[in-house]
């Protein structure tokens, strides 16, 4: 079992509804990464920015996209998150895709679609709770809007690590730093939070934030800025924790009924 996991936050600015624009901007950032990276993570709709007209997008991008980071991933040797627009029978779904360095596929339709922006009207939710294992780690990734309901990202599982991508906007970036480290807290996990700076093609301010927070709620990487994130993640830190403090065992026991 591997003892740490090293990951790289790629907190950046999105080109509007431009998948192949997108593409070659990460692309240059994710080989412009030096240190050995294990997990890497973009935001939400990294390759159009948080659309709600998928339409204007050619319905073949999606799996270009996924054969991209494969291809990327096993180039690398380093596993790629984020999500996308993907069109499948006739629908559109907000996927977060996790590849592997081997190019294995595992994928996540966003729970809890954004009624405020009517996300909910044009994508399909998702029902699935994702939890994966990768070198030694079990992860559970979420998107942006999920992060604003803690009862589907209770920790019944006992993952390792919570992730969130995302657009989240400046106007309420107060609720998006509170709710990471709440979740990071009441999960005793390490909690992962990736947004987007700049302005988007309906002209709202993203201010990043992107963050990780360790099983106490301790900040131990943040930025408002351009940039790659790095941290490294102890698998140590979660097991004496949750032995210390065995909060989890007194958690509430249910079944999600979706």
């Amino acid at each position: 079992m591997q003892a740490t996991l090293d990951i790289a936050l790629i907190q950046s600015d999105l080109l509007w509804e431009d998948p192949e624009g997108n593409r070659e901007m990460f692309e240059g950032k994710i080989n412009s990464i030096s240190e050995d990276i294990d997990l890497i993570i973009l935001p939400e709709m990294f390759t159009t920015g948080f659309t709600m007209e998928p339409q204007n997008i050619d319905i073949s991008e999606g799996n270009v996209t996924v054969k991209w980071m494969q291809g990327l991933a096993r180039e690398n040797q380093v596993a790629l998150m984020g999500s996308i627009v993907f069109h499948e029978q006739d629908k559109f779904f907000n996927r977060l895709f996790f590849v592997s360095p081997e190019g294995r596929v595992e994928t996540y339709d966003k729970k809890h679609t954004f009624t405020l922006a009517g996300e909910d009207e044009v994508y399909e939710a998702g029902n699935q709770k994702l939890i994966l294992e990768y070198k030694g780690f079990k992860i559970c990734p979420m998107i942006c809007y999920d992060l604003r309901f803690p009862v589907w990202a209770r920790n019944m599982e006992d993952y390792d690590i919570l992730v969130y991508v995302a657009n989240w906007p400046k106007k309420r970036i107060n609720a998006w730093d509170t709710l990471l480290r709440a979740r990071a807290i009441e999960n005793m996990a390490y909690c992962i939070g990736v947004n987007r700076v700049g302005l988007d093609g309906m002209d709202y301010e993203y201010t990043g934030h992107s963050a990780v927070y360790d099983a106490l709620g301790q900040k131990i990487g943040f930025s408002e800025e351009e940039e790659i994130i790095y941290a490294t993640l102890h698998k140590e830190h979660i097991e004496s924790t949750r032995k210390k403090l065995r909060f989890l065992e007194d958690r509430d026991n249910f079944s999600l009924i979706v």
